[in-house]
Order: C-alpha cells, then sequence, then structure tokens
C-alpha cells in the first residue's frame, strides 16, 4: 500500500442528526471553529437555528429563533445572531442576552475573529465589536473599490489585530476573480491584492529570537495558480526578515474552472493547507514555500472551513452534509517526502520538517549528515545537527564520545563545551550529557557554573552527579541530591553539615526513614555536645523515632 502523508477522517454526516439536505450551504450554516456547527432551518412557517456541539455531535441543540444569520463563539456556548439590522449575542448555557446593537446599514459578512470578537461588514465599511461590556461597534476601514460588487466570503486577521484581510469574489469573464484588500492598523493603509484564500501565521525562522509575521495567500488567475508567502510590517529587532515565496499551486487538466476557497495554516506544523472548489487539497510546507501533497478528498463542494486542533489539520463541511478532516500524517509525512522526488529539494524538506515537528522518519539522514560533517571538520554545524536530530536520536554517549576525542585548538572553545552550549540554550540536558558537562567544568573548578545552571533547571540531576560535585562542594551536592530525590544522600549531607533538626523534618516529608542510631553514633564520636541533642529530637515526639534502649546505649 502506497505511504500517504495525510490523515483523512470524516466526523460526521449532517443528514444523520437531522438536517436537511437544502438547508447545507454557505448562507444558511456556519463553523467559526472545529467546536460548533450552527444550521439555520426554516421548516414550513417556523424557522429555528440547530447547534451541534462537535464533541457530542449526535444530540444537537435546537432553538426556535429567527434570524438571518447565526454564528457560534469559536469556544463557549454564545451565540450571535443577526435579524435585519439588529444584532445580538447570547449565553445559551444561562439563557440570557450579552448585549444587542442596531447598524444603520446592512451586515453583509460577520465572523467571529476570536473569542472576544466579532467582524462586521457593511457594503462600504468595516467594524470590530466586542463582546465585552457596552463596547459599540468600532469602525476599522472603508472597503476598497476593488471589492464592490463582490460576494465577501471571508474575513481573517493576524494574532495581534494589526492586520486585517477582507476576501471577495465575483464573476468575470468566465472565471470567478478573487479580490482581497490587506489593511494595516498601524499605518492606516489598504492594498487591494487579487487572491481568493488566505491566512496568517507566526513562523520562527532559524537562527531568529522572535516569530515572523506571515501572510498567505493562494490565487488563481488568467496566468494559472500561486500560493504567496510574505512576511508582513517590519521584521522584530534582530530578526533576518522571511524571504518571500512565491509557488505554483496545481490544477488537474479536469479542474480548468477549479479555484482556492478556504486556507488554514496550522500555527504548531506551520504546514499550509488549502482547499479549492472542487474539493482539492493542497499541503504546503510555509518555511518553504513546497507542495508536499495534493489530492481531491471531496467530490462536493467543501464551502466552510476551521482549523482542527486536534490534529493541526483542516476541517470542513460539503454540499452532501459530511464533515471531514485533513491532517499530516505525523508518522508517515517525513518517509514520504524522502521517496517523492517530484517535491524540491525533498532531503532538506524531510530535514527541516523532522527538525521543526520532532518527527521520526529521517533517522537516517540525520545520522548520515552529522558523520558527513563531522568528517570534514565542521564541528559546530555537527553539533547543531546532533542537538537538533528529533527524539534526541544523536544525544547519545556516542556522540559525546566523538566529540570528546577532537582535540581543542589554542584558545578557541572546545567542541564539546559548543555541542553542550547548544543543547543548553535549547532546554534541559540528560542525565549522562550533565554528568560529562560538569566533568570539565569542575576540574576548571568553575562551580559556579553549575550553580547557574541548575537554578535554571538546566542540568538532569542524578545521584551520580550529586557524588561528582560533593568533593568540591557539599552543599551545592545537596541541592543536586534533593533534586534527584536520593533521601539517604540527602540526609547524610545534612548529618555532615549538622543540621540534624532537617534531617528529622526531611524524612517525615519524604517518608523515608533513615538508620537514626547510626547518624546518632557517628555524631556523637565527632560532636558529643550536637549529638546529645539529635537524641533529645529522635525522642521529642509521642512516638520516639528510635528504639529508646538503643538510644541511651550510644550514650
Amino acid at each position: 500500500m502506497a505511504l500517504l502523508p495525510i490523515k483523512f477522517q470524516e466526523h460526521l454526516q449532517l443528514t444523520n442528526v437531522g438536517i436537511t439536505a437544502a438547508h447545507i450551504a454557505f448562507q444558511s450554516l456556519t463553523m467559526e471553529s472545529d467546536k460548533f456547527i450552527c444550521v439555520r432551518e426554516k421548516v414550513g412557517e417556523s424557522s429555528q437555528v440547530v447547534i451541534i456541539d462537535m464533541s457530542d455531535p449526535t444530540n444537537p441543540i435546537r432553538r426556535p429563533i429567527s434570524a438571518d444569520s447565526a454564528i457560534m463563539n469559536p469556544v463557549s456556548k454564545v451565540i450571535a445572531l443577526k435579524a435585519q439590522k439588529t444584532l445580538q449575542i447570547f449565553n445559551i448555557e444561562m439563557k440570557t442576552k450579552i448585549k444587542s446593537f442596531s447598524m444603520q446599514d446592512d451586515v453583509v459578512f460577520w465572523k467571529w475573529i476570536n473569542e472576544k470578537m466579532i467582524a462586521l461588514v457593511t457594503e462600504t465599511v468595516v467594524y470590530h465589536w466586542s463582546m465585552e461590556g457596552d463596547a459599540q461597534p468600532v469602525k476599522m476601514f472603508e472597503r476598497h473599490a476593488s471589492l464592490s460588487g463582490c460576494q465577501i466570503i471571508n474575513y481573517r486577521c493576524d494574532a495581534a489585530c494589526n492586520w486585517l484581510l477582507l476576501i471577495g469574489i465575483s464573476a468575470q469573464q468566465n472565471r470567478v476573480v478573487g479580490a482581497m484588500q490587506l489593511y494595516s492598523v498601524e499605518r492606516k493603509v489598504s492594498q487591494p491584492i487579487e487572491g481568493h484564500a488566505a491566512a496568517f501565521v507566526q513562523f520562527r525562522m532559524e537562527g531568529n529570537q522572535q516569530d515572523s509575521n506571515l501572510f498567505i495567500f493562494a490565487v488563481r488567475g488568467a496566468n494559472g495558480g500561486k500560493l504567496h508567502i510574505i512576511e508582513v510590517g517590519t521584521p522584530p529587532t534582530g530578526n533576518n526578515p522571511f524571504p518571500k515565496k512565491a509557488m505554483d499551486i496545481f490544477f488537474p487538466p479536469e479542474a480548468q474552472n477549479d479555484f482556492p476557497v478556504a486556507m488554514q495554516v496550522s500555527p504548531k506544523s506551520c504546514i499550509a493547507y488549502l482547499i479549492t472548489k472542487y474539493g482539492y487539497v493542497h499541503l504546503f510546507d510555509v518555511e518553504s514555500g513546497s507542495c508536499i501533497y495534493t489530492n481531491r478528498i471531496s467530490a462536493d463542494t467543501i464551502f466552510v472551513t476551521a482549523l482542527h486542533e486536534g490534529s493541526n489539520g483542516i476541517i470542513g463541511v460539503n454540499r452532501k452534509g459530511q464533515v471531514l478532516s485533513v491532517s499530516m500524517d505525523d508518522e508517515n509525512v517525513v518517509a514520504y517526502i524522502q521517496q517523492t522526488t517530484s517535491i524540491p529539494n525533498n532531503a532538506d524538506l524531510a530535514l527541516r520538517l523532522a527538525v521543526r515537528n520532532n518527527l521520526g522518519g529521517a533517522d537516517q539522514l540525520f545520522v548520515s549528515k552529522f558523520n558527513d560533517l563531522f568528517a570534514r571538520g565542521s564541528y559546530s554545524e555537527a553539533a547543531k545537527v546532533a542537538a537538533n536530530a528529533p527524539k534526541g536520536i544523536l544525544r547519545t554517549p556516542q556522540t559525546i564520545a566523538k566529540f570528546q576525542q577532537v582535540p581543542t585548538q589554542p584558545g578557541e572553545t572546545s567542541p564539546l563545551l559548543k555541542y553542550f552550549g547548544i543543547l543548553l540554550d535549547q532546554g534541559q540536558l540528560n542525565k549522562y550529557e550533565s554528568l560529562e558537562l560538569c566533568r570539565p567544568v569542575l576540574a576548571q573548578g568553575r562551580k559556579q557554573l553549575l550553580e547557574k545552571w541548575l537554578k535554571e533547571d538546566k542540568m538532569e540531576c542524578s545521584e551520580e552527579l550529586g557524588d561528582m560535585v560533593k568533593a568540591a562542594d557539599p552543599t551545592l551536592a545537596l541541592s543536586v541530591y534533593l533534586r534527584a530525590n536520593v533521601p539517604n544522600k540527602v540526609i547524610q549531607c545534612f548529618a555532615e553539615t549538622g543540621q540534624f533538626q532537617k534531617i528529622v523534618l526531611y524524612a517525615k516529608k519524604v517518608g523515608y526513614t533513615p538508620d537514626y542510631i547510626f547518624l546518632l553514633r557517628n555524631q556523637m564520636r565527632v560532636n558529643p555536645e550536637s549529638g546529645a541533642q539529635f537524641a533529645g529530637m529522635l525522642v521529642q515526639d509521642e512516638e520516639p523515632l528510635a528504639d529508646i534502649t538503643q538510644i541511651v546505649d550510644v550514650f
């Protein structure tokens, strides 16, 4: 069976839960997130709104509500209703009205842009209406002339709501033309763009300390299909700018009138899912712009979509009432890319995708790349490969041994310490790495570095690490033993430093019973006075901590 880089799932058939086929359409069905589907139905003279909670899809909630449009809040059981120019927001569970507002003009499109804000689009203006308090709709920008006469099909904004995007379509010269208006809140400037579907995503480029704010849009123009990926706004201070991408979108010969209708981008995997009118899905890698996979997933138009958080994919509803999702198959995608030579730079793409998403399937590629760089003496690059390889496949004693065998050039940091430096920047060292880093650091008398790493939780503490540290600093060793949960060594350290009160408290706290008579005998030899105080502690509770006869025998 051929390897597939995607997972496909049908979650629900709407007609099976009582939704009539006539109401499964863009004008009457909305899905603001993967949590709820909302359908307006009219049966005879009675109108109702049906809410399908996707966590309990076989028990739809039906309410006798007459409205021109109904949209569910993306996270909670709050519904916004529009009847002509009157807008209302209700809490369904509390059965209370949260707020309402009467518009001067008709709202031709509206959408929740987050859990607290609704975008309202009239023929001429776009507003944002906050659910908080008694806030009224706030004018954001005026619609661009290029969208006049268009059917508005979507509205998007970036995470900070600094970049706003209105999307419309219209029929021109026997094709559907997409028109978008990109608006900068900061600059108060609009830019008209030809495009059908778009999304924003935050992406962290390799070597950058902050995310790049990317705008991704797809267009089927007179000259074919393109996917564009560009960074909007000024790159954050210290960041390298994201190199813009423009990639071809393949439309098969039998889909000459096809065009993009929806796009969702997983912020976790940074894969863009593009859906077309004819039911094709295209998966694009945001970093490289490469198309990973294309296939038809639905014979019917998917007219509404949302990000599917459970799988980091896309979920949608088609005209037949199928609720279906597509996501990247983490188990197969890397191997699929490696064996698909039609994907440009497929070996590099497989490596980068594996690194970004901690995916298996490219182990041999990483091992080969590491060995090749090491053989060439590119130790810093080899260290990066070893540190970044998914699932820690190269973070082994063998890798450390290889770096230990490389001679350090005068005046330079050793390749081993460079390797550990990269690992420390990324997170916590494992047990073996912690031991092998501390060995040279303690030999150089730089225990303050170890103190710093322990405070930052960069070390995996173990009994062996505590034993290594103890020769240099018993107090620091105590800190290691405490973190590693080695009760006998913790108590030994307390005894050696005369902290007998702490022995009793610690032993009770962790449920450990030390050999109190042995500890008492040792202390009596070293310091009879403090030994006598310790004996007093052992018998001060109603239930003595050691046999009184044995305690007396010590004296």
